[in-house]
């Protein structure tokens, strides 16, 4: 299914509208949202098609990947030398931020992936390590020949994110540099990497709040698409989406 055309809206009936952040790697993550279930349609939200408002008909949003925060939005100008000069898109950031905004103002399910993850933090309040190697972590950037490097991750027993994927510890893909530090207000760490990057992050206080789920790793292209860590995290979202709707 191709992302939603506007003019056929009225007549999706039923569908459940995603909103998907605009990225180099758009279709990746739309094919992974539209892939689990035949009744599920995909916007793309972005500044450079200047739609804003199209956030008013999705019911369930997911932040992708992509280029570094500006340091500048978590009071650390200083850490801009960290950053990939050539990664940085500041109306990118603004333009994630108010989405988070408007689905925080009106209980919008939100998962956030790798950058989603990192600009959901800021948004909170939290800041970033910009170059997790310099900061004295394992690299947990591409291997020499461009793909994901994979490495385990330990998930909180007592997590809701352990209710979601049922295990305690898994398999994920790694493809960054940047990783969150501080933890935002509101937020707690629901998984970490062995060397302890922050690999999962979701609400302290979930009673009466939207679905709000940000993760380091990328789901939309794990080697192995029935992962608990790619499939549940997706069927969860999806959840939400229709419990929102009654």
């Amino acid at each position: 299914m191709n992302a939603l055309n506007p003019s056929h809206l009225g007549r999706s009936g039923g569908a459940y509208i995603i909103g998907v952040t605009d990225c180099s790697k758009f279709d990746i993550y739309s094919n992974w949202v539209l892939s689990y279930n035949e009744n599920v349609e995909v916007i793309r939200l972005g500044y450079k098609m200047n739609n804003f408002d199209e956030i008013e008909k999705c019911h369930g949003i997911v932040l992708t990947g992509g280029e570094d925060v500006h340091p500048r939005f978590y009071n650390m100008s200083e850490y801009y030398p960290y950053c990939y000069e050539d990664d940085i898109d500041e109306q990118r950031d603004e333009f994630e931020f108010k989405v988070l905004e408007y689905t925080e103002k009106n209980g919008i399910p939100v998962l956030g992936i790798c950058r989603g993850m990192q600009v959901g933090n800021v948004f909170f309040g939290g800041t970033l390590i910009p170059d997790i190697p310099t900061w004295g972590k394992f690299d947990h950037s591409k291997m020499p020949d461009k793909s994901d490097r994979y490495h385990e991750i330990i998930v909180n027993p007592s997590s809701w994110l352990n209710s979601i994927v049922n295990t305690d510890k898994g398999l994920v893909n790694s493809n960054h540099h940047q990783s969150t530090d501080r933890t935002g207000k509101g937020l707690v760490v629901s998984a970490i990497s062995p060397d302890g990057v922050t690999e999962a992050m979701e609400r302290l206080y979930p009673t009466g709040k939207s679905f709000l789920l940000f993760v380091q790793w990328h789901p939309e292209r794990l080697k192995d698409q029935q992962s608990p860590f790619s499939k549940n995290l997706h069927e969860a979202l999806l959840n939400a989406i229709i419990l929102n709707r009654k």
